[in-house]
């Protein structure tokens, strides 16, 4: 189950990076959801929280405006998996609702998990990044705001699945791969057409 916590929580941070740091901080500072262990418990300090909270509000407004979305998925490339490495040991490492007791997975070796969640979270920060120009150029720029608002409300479901019900991870994550393999199909079509033209 911690496995799963953390590859849904990386894969949230693939998408947006600060959701999960923001979403893990609050839950485990304001409820029972989330406890997390003394090495991880920064996250839930008042500063922390505030600057995630305005990087967050930055990159949700930035995502939504074509072409500076693309200049922000530059940027995003490089904090998107350092965020999916700290969410993923966190996250493997905390006692969750459905992880009551992290097992020796998360407290073996530190780097082991957070080398995890930074190949996870980079992974959907590549595709995130190859996926939205070519939308854009596709929609004149009016699909931005779609997809990000909809990787928004993926990142926030992602969160709570991961933590409440991880066994959901999977089919979420099946989901997006095949929605990623479908508009690669339609890009690569696309081009095949433009070319024969």
């Amino acid at each position: 189950m911690e496995m799963l916590t953390g590859f849904g929580l990386a894969t949230a941070a693939g998408l947006n990076a600060y959701i999960p740091l923001l979403a893990l901080g609050l839950l485990s500072r304001f409820t029972d959801l989330v406890t997390l262990p003394h090495g991880w418990a920064w996250l839930e300090n008042g500063w922390v929280m505030t600057i995630v909270a305005v990087l967050l509000v930055v990159e949700v407004i930035a995502d939504k405006i074509p072409a500076l979305d693309s200049i922000n998925d530059t940027i995003q490339t490089f904090v998107r998996p350092t965020a999916g490495g700290i969410v993923f040991g966190s996250g493997t490492a905390a006692e969750t609702a459905a992880v009551a007791d992290p097992g020796a997975f998360a407290q073996s070796g530190q780097w082991i998990p957070i080398a995890i969640g930074v190949v996870t979270a980079l992974v959907v920060s590549l595709t995130k990044s190859a996926v939205r120009p070519a939308a854009n150029v596709a929609t004149a720029g009016v699909a931005a705001p779609v997809l990000s608002t909809v990787e928004d409300a993926t990142s926030v479901g992602l969160v709570f699945i991961a933590i409440l019900i991880p066994v959901l991870v999977l089919v979420v994550l099946l989901a997006l791969a095949y929605g990623a393999f479908r508009l690669w199909r339609w890009r690569r079509r696309r081009q095949a057409a433009r070319a024969d033209a």
